[in-house]
């Protein structure tokens, strides 16, 4: 049972790694190319990217706290000083880097926002770093996180009714809220709504509540990955990235990464250690990944820039490629030596709480 589960966690971190290098790209890709269309795959991957990693955070907190948190509060304090240790240091640092790197003017208000989270509840678009919007979007869904958990161990229906309000929220806004007659950018604050996107983050719970002790055959796991990815890749949308989110299609693609995520929730097959030990790597470092991604794609610009003038112009091939490794690297290191401090301050307040 216990190898089950370490393959379980073992198979989330390898979808985590992979969305963020995903959205990367898409975003590397699209600053150099211009925008992409719904028929892409890249211009998928950077709206359903941000999805899967939506509904990996409602499964990974299922399967941390559903058993052990109750209504109390203790055990409040303790989920949410954890997760504000994991989500702020980082936040912080990469907020004040993209103002001192863009010159961002700023209010007082604004920093404030951005500095407590409260921009995910009152103004989600006006985060500071670039990405950021989804985040406070994730910080809305820890406040929905407990009240899942006690209605699902104290009243089941009362959870299911909750669930269907949800859902039902999401089809206003997938329905009638966003036009498909105007573009997903001119609409984007209505869009990242944290309201509007929820119902991934629930999503995630229920593959938990739902399939946390089923057990598959590793067949049956590649059959949901690949068929999942295959209908995401060849399902026929086309024209603005707003296709890809309204009507039927956005139930359509979501159901795909459901799929996708459930996949490697169960995933059981023992990767060879030159693609296991990446991958996992990856998962570790996906959330400074994705955070950090812009900043080092900005300063490889500059570093370009600064060739051009004094010794070579290269080709932009080779500032995506320096853009990469700095991102790549730069994240190892913030995680190892910034990250994980915050993670063992965030144990160690755990233990003081219990005590």
């Amino acid at each position: 049972m216990e190898s089950n589960s370490i393959n379980r966690i073992t198979g989330l971190d390898y979808l985590r790694g992979l969305a963020a290098t995903g959205i990367m790209i898409y975003h590397y890709m699209s600053w150099t190319l211009g925008k992409f269309d719904a028929a892409s795959i890249l211009g998928r991957v950077g709206l359903y990217g941000v999805s899967i990693f939506y509904i990996l955070s409602g499964l990974t907190l299922y399967s941390v706290y559903q058993k052990k948190m109750q209504p109390g509060k203790s055990d409040l304090l303790d989920f949410f000083k954890k997760r504000g240790l994991r989500i702020f240091p980082l936040l912080w640092l990469v907020s004040l880097i993209t103002v001192m790197l863009y010159h961002t003017p700023v209010t007082f208000q604004i920093v404030i926002l951005n500095m407590t989270g409260l921009f995910g509840f009152f103004d989600w678009d006006k985060s500071l770093a670039i990405g950021a919007w989804s985040i406070g979007n994730e910080l809305v869904f820890y406040v929905f996180f407990p009240c899942f958990v006690f209605l699902t161990k104290n009243a089941k229906w009362a959870f299911y009714l909750f669930a269907l309000i949800i859902f039902g929220i999401s089809l206003y806004f997938s329905f009638f809220l966003l036009d498909t007659q105007s573009g997903l950018m001119s609409q984007w604050r209505m869009y990242i709504n944290p309201l509007n996107q929820v119902f991934l983050f629930l999503g995630g719970y229920l593959l938990g509540y739902w399939f946390n002790y089923l057990n598959i055959k590793t067949w049956h796991n590649m059959l949901l990955i690949f068929g999942g990815l295959i209908v995401f890749i060849l399902y026929p949308v086309a024209g603005d990235e707003i296709e890809l989110v309204t009507g039927i299609n956005r139930y359509v693609l979501t159901g795909c990464c459901i799929l996708i995520t459930f996949g490697f929730y169960k995933f059981s097959l023992q990767l060879p250690g030159f693609i296991d030990l990446p991958l996992k790597h990856l998962g570790e470092i996906s959330y400074g990944l994705y955070l950090l991604h812009p900043i080092f794609y900005e300063l490889s610009g500059s570093f370009m820039k600064y060739l051009a003038l004094h010794i070579y112009t290269f080709p932009e091939t080779v500032r995506l490629l320096l853009a990469v490794g700095l991102s790549f690297t730069g994240s190892y290191y913030i995680y190892h030596y910034y990250e994980k401090y915050f993670m063992g301050l965030a144990r160690n307040k755990a233990v003081l709480i219990q005590k």
